[in-house]
């Protein structure tokens, strides 16, 4: 069977629509665990809990506690909407990570570095968007409808550049497919 060589344009075409339908397909699943306990798992116990632990790490006085989807703290407190668990970062890296041309030892560890680092700079949005609606409304508006998810989106766009030229630099050519 003769195999037609791949020219660039179609590898990039083909490669970003598979971007597109990996990420639509992980955005579905997590729509369809609304409620679910993945849901409650991902949102309640590690993004709002883990929030309100460093919010009481960095200002103990602010004495915020976890309780569902919100934290509650005298002065005002905030509540994770479906949607601000930082999920579409995660799908976005993930999608990256499955059509890019890597070995699959490469993506797995990408995965797990990049989800823990999605998680992280999740965390510190969450902790920026607290403090900010306690003391500056604007601030907060501008953070969170722009300038958080933004920086989300640059931080981990870059993470996967590194972890391209990390994965590159330790492949032989012949393995990453």
């Amino acid at each position: 069977m003769v195999r037609c060589a791949e020219t660039p344009l179609r590898s990039v075409l083909w490669r970003s629509a598979a971007f597109i339908g990996v990420f639509m397909l992980l955005q579905a699943a997590w729509e369809a665990a609304r409620g679910s306990w993945i849901e409650r798992l991902w949102v309640n116990e590690l993004t709002v809990r883990s929030a309100a632990w460093l919010i009481n790490g960095l200002t103990p006085q602010a004495n915020a506690s976890p309780q569902g989807t919100r934290i509650v703290a005298p002065g005002g407190g905030l509540n994770v909407l479906f949607g601000c668990e930082g999920t579409d970062v995660v799908f976005m890296l993930t999608a990256a990570l499955v059509v890019f041309a890597l070995p699959w030892r490469s993506r797995l560890l990408g995965l797990a570095a990049g989800l823990l680092w999605v998680f992280v700079l999740n965390q510190w949005r969450i902790v920026a968007l607290f403090y900010s609606f306690r003391t500056d409304r604007e601030l907060f508006d501008l953070l969170h409808t722009t300038a958080a998810p933004l920086l989300m989106i640059v931080l981990t766009g870059l993470f996967f550049h590194l972890w391209l030229r990390h994965s590159a630099a330790g492949a032989p050519p012949d393995e990453t497919r």
